[in-house]
């Protein structure tokens, strides 16, 4: 299971690293092709180039999202996509995890007000 989540943590840092946001990160967006067990990420439709730090916190906060809503208790496991993200984004990972705290807040009042 490790294994699969730093996949995940690594490919989606693959994407941010040239500026690509997916815009719908959800592991039904992800597929693991049987020969290799590489991770394959799909559904690029809402995806679109920017270099904004916003719109790649906002991309992790989506999938973020998704794993509470389908995975119980995914705190962990969430945490272990972190942390490969962290280990291929290098020095951008605090601006990142920076700006991905600031939009959890903001999620969490959206949620408080309604």
């Amino acid at each position: 299971m490790e294994m699969l989540l730093e996949k995940i943590g690594v490919e989606i840092a693959k994407l941010h690293l040239i500026d690509i946001i997916h815009g719908d990160l959800t592991t039904s967006n992800m597929m693991i092709r049987a020969s290799n067990n590489d991770l394959i990420l799909i559904d690029f439709g809402l995806a679109y180039h920017s270099t904004l730090i916003e719109d790649k916190a906002v991309d992790l906060y989506v999938l973020e999202r998704a794993f509470a809503s389908t995975h119980p208790d995914s705190e962990p496991l969430f945490a272990s996509v972190l942390d490969a993200y962290a280990n291929c984004t290098g020095k951008d990972w605090d601006q990142i995890k920076k700006r991905l705290d600031d939009v959890r807040l903001r999620g969490r009042k959206r949620s408080m007000v309604g």
